[in-house]
């Protein structure tokens, strides 16, 4: 890694717009279906809902997506979804917030993946998937590793958003991040079970602490020190990776990169909703790394970042202003 750019928190937050910031990965769409319940169904022992009202939302990849756009960064899909009209009303949606589909493939031999939830009040009584999680085929993921080489050179990170649906593989994983290494062009990575021990040689890793269990197949006390240290040091070897930030919950987040270890204490909240938390986190933390800021910045904006979207309700992106401020307060750094 280059060595660390020292920048004010205004200096940061105004370079955070001259960033361009290419998400690889499944980007899906959720659908929201709110209505009441008022009898049973004749038909089974099942709520009939009377709707409401609808609303579709960029999922998956889509929310890291917003958050980047939130920080003031360009923000560009590179994925592949269906010919369907979910795939249409994906696309239209990406375009329709001002995202950038240079990277954005439409094939005939998958669906798109939506998420759809019905409420009922505030209780939510079901949730439709229609998805498959078959990788793509040779040929998209060709499409797929091709695209992703005409971009990586004109951006700044590369953050791999993996749902384990399929889009990522082993093979372009490896393929992607060869080519982002020889451009010198950092790889951020937020993984999932499937692909977990396929990220060789990736620059920073950002899996939750359920995540580190089941990758490595590996149980330990977080709360011993010594314990987790091992675990981090093994993911760390086995994967070749520069660094790792490890979320923690309520324990905070904890970065082990470019030779400095650090632990930082989750900042007390009103929790509404922990979703998309993580898309937050793994946003701010790949924009740090690309302005090549210290662990301590990387590490401490990401927790005050995603602690804030958990005082929302939903899934929301990041508020710069407000991440600003926090950032100002806690000291986190020099203003200016």
């Amino acid at each position: 890694m280059s060595p660390v750019l020292d920048l004010s928190i205004d200096e940061l937050f105004t370079q955070f717009d001259s960033l361009r910031v290419l998400i690889v990965g499944d980007v899906m769409l959720d659908s929201y279906v709110w209505g009441r319940v008022e009898r049973i169904s004749p038909e089974a022992p099942v709520p009939v809902v009377n709707v409401d009202r609808r609303e579709l939302r960029l999922g998956g990849a889509g929310n890291v997506l917003l958050n980047v756009q939130a920080l003031g960064a360009e923000a560009i899909i590179c994925s592949v979804i269906g010919t369907d009209a979910p795939g249409d009303q994906l696309e239209h949606e990406l375009c329709d917030r001002g995202l950038n589909c240079d990277g954005l493939i439409r094939s005939h031999d998958r669906i798109t993946t939506i998420k759809e939830r019905i409420i009922a009040g505030s209780q939510q009584v079901v949730r439709v998937d229609t998805e498959t999680d078959r990788y793509i085929t040779t040929d998209e993921r060709a499409q797929l590793v091709a695209k992703a080489k005409e971009l990586i050179p004109t951006c700044h990170v590369v953050i791999f958003e993996d749902y384990d649906k399929g889009v990522l593989s082993k093979e372009a994983i490896a393929e992607i991040t060869d080519f982002a290494n020889e451009q010198r062009i950092p790889t951020v990575v937020d993984p999932k079970k499937r692909n977990f021990l396929s990220y060789q040689n990736t620059t920073l890793f950002k899996p939750n602490l359920k995540e580190l269990r089941e990758g490595l197949k590996l149980d330990f006390d977080v709360d011993n020190a010594g314990e987790f240290q091992s675990a981090v040091d093994q993911l760390k070897q086995q994967l070749n990776v520069s660094g790792a930030l490890i979320t923690l919950s309520e324990r905070g987040v904890f970065i082990d990169f470019n030779e400095q270890k650090l632990k930082l204490p989750a900042h007390v909240r009103q929790i509404a909703d922990v979703s998309g938390a993580g898309d937050t986190v793994i946003s701010i933390a790949a924009c740090c790394v690309a302005l090549r800021q210290s662990p301590a910045v990387i590490a401490g904006l990401s927790n005050l970042g995603g602690g804030l979207v958990c005082e929302s309700v939903g899934v929301v992106p990041i508020n710069k202003a407000q991440l600003k401020q926090e950032a100002i307060e806690a000291g986190l750094l020099a203003n200016s």
